[in-house]
């Protein structure tokens, strides 16, 4: 049974205020990590549908650099978190995709979303 007293917007908010916190950490953590390796910038191309999704590419520039395996998991993790967290429940129905580019020399972040959808046009006469 639905407890009348519980506050879901705060509840909500309190939820993206955490995601926001372990998005901004995991960026730090990452930043350092890309840099090190002389990673300029960082591509991410991701797609939902159906209820479910995944990271379907991760490339870097300059292209020449290897991005460990473990860290380009990282990477798309942090990618997935991000869009997710901008269009929550994008990986439903019809679905979504996008690419998420992030420029590490000046720590900026572009997520380039489109959401799908089913669109319906519907008539009914009568007594023509």
């Amino acid at each position: 049974m639905t407890n009348p007293q519980i506050d879901y917007a705060a509840m909500a908010a309190q939820w993206r205020a955490e995601r926001e916190t372990t998005l901004k950490a995991s960026r730090v953590e990452l930043l350092a990590q890309l840099r090190a390796l002389g990673i300029s910038e960082v591509a991410v191309q991701y797609e939902g549908y159906g209820d479910s999704g995944n990271v379907e590419d991760v490339t870097v520039q300059p292209a020449e650099v290897q991005l460990p395996e473990a860290l380009a998991t990282e990477v798309g993790d942090f990618a997935w978190s991000l869009a997710y967290h901008h269009h929550p429940g994008f990986e439903n129905n019809e679905g979504g995709y996008g690419t998420l580019t992030w420029d590490i020399t000046a720590d900026s972040v572009t997520l380039d979303h489109a959401d799908r959808y089913v669109e319906c046009s519907h008539s009914y006469d009568e007594g023509l």
